[in-house]
Formats: C-alpha cells, structure tokens, sequence
C-alpha cells in the first residue's frame, strides 16, 4: 500500500491508496492537485485519468473511502451523506472504484470549501 497526503489550507490529512489497478493509477500521477468541488459531504474534482469501473465498483461507499468515478473522472472523497444517501452514510451518484481510506477522521473534510484547491501527494510505501 502507499500513503498520500491531502491539503487544503489549513486541513492536512493522510490516507492510504489500496493495491488495486486504480490505487496503482492514482499513485502513478501524483502529485496532482485541482479544484473542490461538493456534493454533499463528498469532494471531488476531475484528475487526468481515463479508466473503467473495476468489477467491485459500487455507490454505496463508507465515510472515509476514496474513489474514482469513472462517468465524471474524478478524485472523490467521501465524508458523509451526499444528496442521494436515505441515511447518514455516504452515496455515490454512480458507481465508483474505491482504491483507498482516509487515516483519521474524514469529518475535518467539512471545512474545504467548494473552489479551494486540493493537493494530493504520495509520502510513498507503507509497511
């Protein structure tokens, strides 16, 4: 597995991307950054990948995973319930891949605001 680092402003978080085609692809073009974009309590923003749903991609996601959703090629990041979740756990538009986790609590996401940039750097292998 490998650690990323995500900033913006003044929340610095860490997460780690899982061993799978899209956490390798990820990984391969980091650093990347862009600009936030919310629906709900997701973050995303697009990232310069073209990649198909994987056969475990799915909607119903978990506070704190990362995915690719390959319709809008986009980074996201969920921390809460999106305006298509029925309870209060997070819900993707569509199915995406998951490929990694936010180390801590996903919640501090709250405070990025949409528009703000958002960087995405490898801190590399985890033991």
């Amino acid at each position: 597995m490998k650690a990323i680092r995500i900033v913006s402003g003044q929340v610095e978080m860490k997460a780690e991307l899982y061993d799978t085609p899209t956490g390798k692809a990820v990984s391969g073009i980091l650093p990347v950054e862009g600009r936030v974009s919310r629906w709900g309590d997701e973050i995303y923003f697009p990232i310069p990948l073209e990649l198909k749903e994987e056969p475990d991609a799915r909607a119903d996601v978990s506070v704190g995973d990362l995915g690719y959703w390959p319709v809008g090629r986009a980074f996201c990041i969920f921390f809460g319930p999106t305006p298509v979740s029925t309870d209060d756990r997070p819900h993707a538009a569509s199915a995406v891949n998951v490929f990694g986790k936010i180390i801590g609590d996903a919640s501090r996401l709250k405070a990025i605001l949409p528009g703000a940039t958002l960087c995405i750097r490898s801190l590399g292998d985890i033991p």
